[in-house]
């Protein structure tokens, strides 16, 4: 099998590069190991920041986004039992993010793949990258239960932390940093309405807690836990108990409560490689790096990675420059260490500290009461939610 760009995993980044490939006139084919049923219902992000939706409008994968997607003009901060509304569109200049679930994404994205091209092949697992700093770069996998190669001239890396682009690189060429956090969220989607307009970060006397939703009917919620917690140890009275505390405030509202159908819990860690590129191949989204999800930057990170680098192909398709592809590295690496900075920020602010002490928490409380009373500061954590600037 002969192609121009050959996409290693079939998640959101994945399937949009693929997208945008198409549109812009070249071909590509993406692998990906698990099977379509897997992929379209794997649970991770669902805010989208303005960049994200207008990639997806590029796409030309936005008619249920448009349809279904619940754009939001801000989020509240909760801390010491008061509400605090941060309003994007009067801070950013009119931006605001959108809930959209990434397995909506996916259905969207598999569903003109697999209808328009180009091919996607399912249950195709990579096996080895051969040769990738060469002009011709090889991908072994597995497919219908024989091994296949696919010769390419470029291949992109959206296989995800656990993938085997990343560990392509040698070890004299790549360099990771990685930092992870003493705690952990203990997630949950539950068949009741949402209890907010918008999302709701809370610093609790308990620890921090977020309510979110997949739609107008469906809620997700968030509780931090301590690593290691068992699902099982949260039966729903508890989980509804703790998040009821730790979004109590002095006024009146109050948490609507209903089944809930899934739970999980996910580890919080921050993961930046350097560089992205290694010859021909190169890599995007959770290849290169992950945030902890406080502030919503894993899903929207992906896709900035896969607009500059679609970017950098057509014009390497129109004018046959590779000036774009040379700098797509230090071009995306200085936005995801900018996104990793607002992250850990988010994060270490909102999260009882296990090693915390009453200074860390007073300093905690002061880095809220500034970003709520101060319109500078606000405008900063506004900008940042929303999404900075691509590269250029």
């Amino acid at each position: 099998m002969r192609t121009t760009v050959g996409i290693i995993g079939g998640g959101p980044a994945g399937l949009l590069l693929a997208r945008l490939l198409h549109r812009a006139g070249l071909d590509c084919v993406v692998l990906e190991a698990r099977t379509r049923e897997y992929v379209e219902q794997r649970q991770r992000a669902g805010m989208l920041e303005q960049g994200t939706v207008d990639a997806l409008r590029e796409a030309g994968a936005a008619d249920r986004l448009g349809a279904e997607g619940l754009v939001h003009q801000g989020i509240e901060l909760r801390f010491d039992r008061e509400r605090h509304h941060i309003d994007f569109p009067a801070l950013t200049g009119g931006r605001t993010v959108t809930i959209y679930a990434q397995t909506e994404i996916v259905k969207d994205l598999v569903a003109l793949q697999l209808a328009e091209g180009p091919p996607l092949l399912f249950e195709a697992e990579a096996l080895t990258i051969e040769k990738p700093e060469s002009e011709a770069p090889v991908v072994r996998f597995v497919h219908e239960g024989r091994e296949q190669t696919l010769s390419c001239d470029w291949v992109v890396g959206c296989d995800g932390f656990h993938g085997i682009s990343r560990g392509t690189f040698p070890a004299e060429v790549g360099r990771s940093y990685a930092h992870d956090y003493p705690y952990s969220w203990l997630g949950v989607l539950a068949d009741v309405a949402p209890s907010c307009d918008e999302l709701i970060y809370a610093r609790g006397e308990g620890g921090f807690a977020l309510h979110s939703m997949r739609s107008p009917h469906v809620s997700r919620l968030y509780l931090q836990v301590p690593n290691d917690t068992d699902p099982d140890d949260w039966p729903e009275e508890r989980i509804w108990d703790e998040l009821a505390a730790r979004f109590a405030v002095d006024a009146d509202w109050t948490l609507k409560r209903g089944p809930i159908t899934a739970k999980s819990v996910t580890p919080m860690r921050s993961y930046v490689h350097e560089p992205m590129r290694l010859g021909r191949l190169l890599l995007a989204g959770d290849a290169a790096h992950i945030v902890p999800p406080t502030g919503a930057k894993g899903l929207n990170l992906a896709v900035s990675d896969v607009r500059v680098l679609a970017r950098a192909f057509a014009e390497l398709h129109r004018t046959g420059s590779e000036r774009l592809l040379d700098t797509y590295s230090d071009a995306c690496l200085a936005r995801v260490w900018q996104a990793t900075r607002f992250s850990y920020d988010m994060t270490r602010m909102l999260h009882a500290q296990p090693d915390g002490d009453a200074f860390e928490n007073r300093m905690q409380l002061a880095r809220l009461g500034r970003i709520t009373s101060s319109r500078h500061a606000a405008a900063e954590l506004a900008a940042n939610y929303t999404g900075l600037p691509l590269p250029g």
